[in-house]
């Protein structure tokens, strides 16, 4: 699973990309802020839940699953998320004017993937314009993409001598890449 954060309308969406199924999933809590504009995300969404039938819980549980994403204290939580087709079938029982054009903008997220899959340096495209967006320096952004490369290059070198990933290989890669550049890789 690959974590990424997705705007919409300035609001992050964060999402995790599973290159097995090929599919984007995005955490629910997320979408319903976007949508509710509540100040209590989270709770908005249990209550949702909360009001559902045993029917319709059990329909959730089929398009939900939890996976672990980034939450804004920095670490990793159980979160709930869905796929595209989930999303489209949750926003569909939260009433809001946000709806449509999240709708559209979800669609957008599908097709950019599916442009990047078919020419891989539109995403380092998107990279390079979310980088900038965020405000970092064409430097950083350069050695940035260079960190990357090059860690990718190492671990490339180490699966193929079977040098397994784990703890101690996360840390090594960790530390050599701050070493060159300067930068973690979280």
């Amino acid at each position: 699973m690959e974590n990424e954060i997705k705007l919409f309308e300035g609001n992050q969406i964060r999402s995790a990309w599973d290159n097995e199924k090929e599919e984007w999933y995005f955490s629910v809590v997320d979408v319903v802020g976007v949508l509710t504009e509540s100040k209590n995300p989270r709770d908005y969404w249990y209550r949702v839940k909360k009001r559902m039938t045993d029917e319709e819980k059990s329909e959730l549980s089929t398009i939900c699953r939890q996976l672990k994403l980034e939450s804004s204290d920095g670490k990793k939580y159980n979160t709930d998320v869905a796929d595209m087709q989930g999303i489209f079938r949750i926003i569909q029982s939260i009433p809001s004017p946000k709806a449509e054009p999240f709708k559209m903008w979800l669609a957008e997220v599908g097709k950019e993937r599916i442009d990047e899959i078919i020419d891989p340096e539109l995403t380092i495209d998107r990279a390079l314009e979310t980088y900038a967006k965020k405000g970092y320096s064409k430097e950083w952004i350069n050695q940035r993409l260079q960190a990357i490369q090059v860690r990718k290059e190492l671990t490339d070198t180490w699966n193929e001598h079977g040098i397994e990933q784990g703890r101690e290989y996360a840390i090594l890669t960790n530390e050599i890449s701050k070493a060159w550049s300067g930068m973690t890789t979280r």
